[in-house]
């Protein structure tokens, strides 16, 4: 056996398969706990939204500025300028963010790590970040690698001629892949794109939540659709996969004719010839991938897309170049040297055409994707572009802000904005809220809400319902705004809308007559509710509280942008709008990961909500107490307790029964009923089962409540 390896290959059985491998229905909680302080190399009190703020803004910013045009043997810049460059991997960072989740975006360096770091359409972004990293060095710890690149993009813009919109800084980089984002099921790269689609036909049927058309890609494929060229059903799947990456028609066409005005597309060489990508790279590589044996493989002899030649006449210019050639010229389908479909003019001065990345002496005829003939071809995009045309300021005006809220969109609420070009205006993507008023009494709006009649599964449910819409993925949703009160959350069906309506009708004459916000008076509620169960239970507590959330107005909030907020499940409340294939106990981790909980957290917390009655609807599924409405341990107990029996009682739902007698005496759902069957979640509230743990329960489920109605409070942060 000498030959045998003398290490395990990274699995924690005896083979070295992972229990997913051999248990592949089980659930996992590992997105749960990503990023912990493990994976993090940064002292425990380290902040880097306090430490970016001792950064020497305007310094940094000259020294990106400095690198645009100090090209580098090793990697030469395209016309030596690496302004295309930068704003691809700014793009590529920023645009892999999708509105049905808020996950991806360039919020946290995620780049950085497979599979980004690899996929077929980042090819030579892997050089980007490397050219950046003299700078990263020189500032170290001030500036995130996060803020880094998409600074690096709006700099570019700068150097080529347009003023940015604005820039915020205080995007914090994570320090390993990010689990809990779905790319797809694909199993090869750049699979034909109708494994996503009911109909690929109907781009609308594209599979939730992904926004990407194939595997690989950060949107559309340049060629066609799965290839094959044909500009209107290109722009059809543009349209559909901007949407899902919340831009609309407008900022479509001014982001894809803006982010092709400048820079070059490669495709002049074998992309076949290509070396492994950057995750699959030997070691002498160091991180290096896509290697090109072939005439250097760089700059004029890059390989990238495959597509081959600039959009435009001076590709290091911000000007209306890309206007001028697609409307001005007829185009027709060739070949680029590496074998991919692009468009190029029929016939075009030779003055007009753009020169050789390289060879200033030489110049090549420029090229279209398809993507761009969409722009001219489909009815909506072709008259965005000729207003865009009669009026160049207005383009200019245009993409920098839609630039802005591409780099932008996942940073949250304007209150995270830090930096001296953090615009004035406030816009509506941003979900503004005005600010909440904090002189008046807590105690007062406590004792009216008390005196209100409300039951505390109303209270607890509002409460909850309200706070349950953040996301941590983007930072959206939350109590503070009490949009809940305004379309399109009020009539959610997961906010029971009647029962809704009525509470906040209570609330609303609450905060007349004392001076607090909505939102604070449905918070605190919640607060009284939960200090009146625990006395109920033998325990005296307080519901830390924080004043000031505003009320936000329906001119504040984008109705559309919020539709995907809304909640098809809460196992929290154990309700789900209809049967999905996914399991209910993993829509329910799905949520608390965007919710920021943690496995502890969200056993605790469903226990608590399970004996306090907020289930949807008053059912009774998993209320395993006799002492419903107050704070007790009583779920796990019940749950834990060798007494009983379980079985399956039809639709998802089972019996608890008693073992001796087969008496039925509680029914749960799957939900309930994972927290004994799974080992982790069984670990846990076993914790919260035991005799002596009965008090820290209630103090956790606290802990736990006070995180969830909090989440959301950057004001204060």
């Amino acid at each position: 056996m000498s030959g045998k390896c003398p290490v395990m290959h990274g699995g924690n059985t005896s083979t070295g398969t992972s229990n997913k491998d051999w248990w592949p229905e089980g659930i996992n909680l590992d997105i749960l706990h990503q990023h912990d302080r493990k994976t993090n190399p940064m002292d425990a009190d380290f902040d880097y939204r306090e430490e970016v703020r001792k950064l020497d803004f305007d310094a940094l910013k000259q020294d990106v500025h400095a690198l645009m045009t100090d090209s580098q043997a090793w990697w030469p810049a395209d016309w030596g300028h690496y302004g295309g460059l930068m704003i691809r991997m700014a793009w590529h960072s920023a645009g892999t963010y999708r509105i049905a989740d808020g996950r991806g975006g360039g919020g946290t360096g995620n780049q950085r790590f497979a599979p980004l770091n690899s996929w077929p359409d980042n090819v030579s972004l892997d050089k980007a970040r490397r050219l950046l990293w003299p700078i990263k060095k020189k500032y170290g710890n001030k500036i995130s690698w996060a803020d880094l690149m998409i600074l690096a993009g709006t700099v570019a813009y700068e150097s080529m001629g347009l003023p940015a919109y604005g820039f915020s800084f205080g995007r914090e980089d994570v320090w390993a892949p990010e689990k809990d984002i779905y790319w797809g099921d694909e199993k090869e790269w750049l699979a034909p794109s109708d494994e996503r689609y009911g109909d690929v036909e109907k781009p609308e049927t594209m599979e939730n939540p992904l926004a990407a058309v194939q595997m690989g890609l950060i949107y559309v494929n340049p060629e066609g659709v799965n290839g094959v060229p044909d500009p209107l059903k290109t722009g059809q799947q543009i349209r559909e996969t901007f949407a899902r990456m919340a831009m609309n028609d407008e900022e479509t066409a001014a982001l894809t004719a803006g982010g092709h005005t400048v820079g070059k597309c490669h495709g002049n060489g074998d992309a076949a010839a290509l070396s492994a990508e950057p995750e699959a790279s030997d070691v002498e590589n160091q991180g290096f991938g896509w290697g090109n044996p072939t005439m250097g493989g760089k700059a004029s002899n890059a390989v990238t897309s495959g597509i081959e030649g600039a959009w435009t006449t001076n590709p290091t210019k911000f000007d209306m170049g890309y206007f001028d050639l697609l409307f001005g010229h007829e185009w027709e389908l060739r070949k680029s040297p590496a074998g991919a479909h692009q468009w190029e003019p029929i016939d075009i001065k030779e003055e007009d055409k753009p020169v050789d990345a390289s060879d200033p002496s030489i110049r090549h005829n420029p090229i279209m994707t398809d993507a761009d003939m969409a722009m001219k071809m489909d009815p909506t995009y072709r008259a965005i572009c000729e207003k865009f045309m009669a009026d160049p300021e207005y383009f200019r005006n245009t993409f920098a802000k839609a630039w802005f809220k591409l780099t932008h969109r996942d940073l949250g609420p304007k209150a995270r904005y830090i930096g001296p070009e953090v615009p004035a205006e406030d816009l509506v993507w941003q979900d503004p809220i005005p600010a909440g008023n904090t002189d008046y009494s807590e105690e007062v709006v406590k004792q009216k809400i008390a005196e209100a009649g409300l039951s505390i599964s109303d209270m607890v449910s509002t409460a909850w319902d309200s706070a349950r819409t953040y996301r941590g993925s983007d930072m959206r949703g939350g109590a503070n705004g009490a949009r809940i009160r305004l379309a399109p959350q009020k009539d959610w069906e997961g906010n029971e809308p009647a029962r809704l309506t009525s509470v906040l009708a209570v609330y609303e004459k609450i905060s007349a007559d004392t001076g607090a916000s909505i939102a604070d008076v449905i918070v605190l509620a919640g607060s009284v509710a939960i200090e009146k169960a625990a006395k109920a239970a033998g325990y005296d507590v307080r519901v830390p509280f924080l004043k000031g959330r505003g009320d936000a107005s329906a001119e504040m909030t984008d109705g559309e942008s919020f539709e995907p907020l809304e909640p098809l499940a809460d196992g929290f409340r154990n309700w789900q709008k209809k049967e999905y294939a996914v399991k209910p106990e993993e829509l329910l981790l799905d949520r608390a990961q965007l919710m920021g909980l943690t496995g502890p957290e969200v056993v605790v917390l469903l226990g608590g909500m399970r004996v306090l009655g907020t289930n949807y609807g008053g059912t009774k599924h998993g209320v395993f107490t006799d002492r419903e409405g107050q704070l007790t341990n009583d779920f796990f107990v019940n749950l834990t307790d060798m007494g009983n029996s379980w079985k399956p009682a039809g639709n998802n739902t089972y019996e608890i029964c008693d073992r001796q007698t087969g008496a039925v005496k509680w029914t749960a759902s799957r939900v309930d009923l994972v927290f004994g069957s799974n080992s982790l979640l069984r670990s846990y509230a076993e914790v919260y089962a035991q005799d002596d743990n009965d008090e820290k329960f209630v103090k956790d489920f606290v802990a736990a409540w006070t995180k969830v109605m909090n989440a959301d409070r950057f004001d204060v942060a």
